[in-house]
C-alpha cells in the first residue's frame, strides 16, 4: 500500500482540538479508500490524535458500538462492536481477537494548535473534493 502524502491535495481540517476529548468520542468522516467510500476516524488517546479507517481487520465491516464510540468499557482499547478484535489505539495493532497479524488502516491526522487535521495519501483521499 503506498501511504505517502498526496501532495495535490491540501490537508483537510477535521475539527477543534478540543472536540476531541481524551479517550472520549471521536470524530468520523467519509474518505475514499483505493476509490470505495469508508469511514474514518479520529481520537485522542493518551495525548496523542490518532486516525484510522472504520474497518475491522477481521472482516471489513464498521467497528463502531455507537456513533463515534470506538473504546473498551474501560476506554483502554479500540475494539470491533461486531466480532470483538481489539486493537490497540497508539498504532492500531492487533492485540487479540480475530484480527490476526493485520491491523488498522493509520491515517495521517495531526493536531496543529487548536485544529485536527486530516493529510491525505494517495491511496486515501476525500469522499468530497471541492
Amino acid at each position: 500500500m503506498n501511504d505517502s502524502p498526496a501532495d495535490d491535495i491540501a490537508p483537510q481540517r477535521l475539527c477543534a482540538a478540543a472536540d476531541l476529548a481524551e479517550r472520549g468520542k471521536a470524530h468520523t468522516f467519509e474518505v475514499l479508500h483505493h476509490g470505495e467510500p469508508v469511514s474514518a476516524f479520529a481520537l485522542r488517546f493518551d495525548g496523542v490524535v490518532v486516525g484510522y479507517l472504520n474497518r475491522c481487520a477481521h472482516v471489513p465491516v464498521e467497528m463502531d458500538w455507537q456513533p463515534g464510540e470506538f473504546l473498551d468499557s474501560e476506554r483502554r482499547f479500540i475494539i470491533c462492536s461486531i466480532h470483538g478484535a481489539v486493537y490497540d489505539p497508539l498504532d492500531g495493532r492487533c492485540v487479540t481477537g480475530r484480527c490476526g497479524r493485520i491491523g488498522l488502516t493509520r491515517l495521517d491526522v495531526r493536531q496543529i494548535d487548536d485544529e485536527v487535521y486530516w493529510y491525505p495519501s494517495r491511496d486515501t483521499r476525500p469522499a468530497f473534493e471541492d
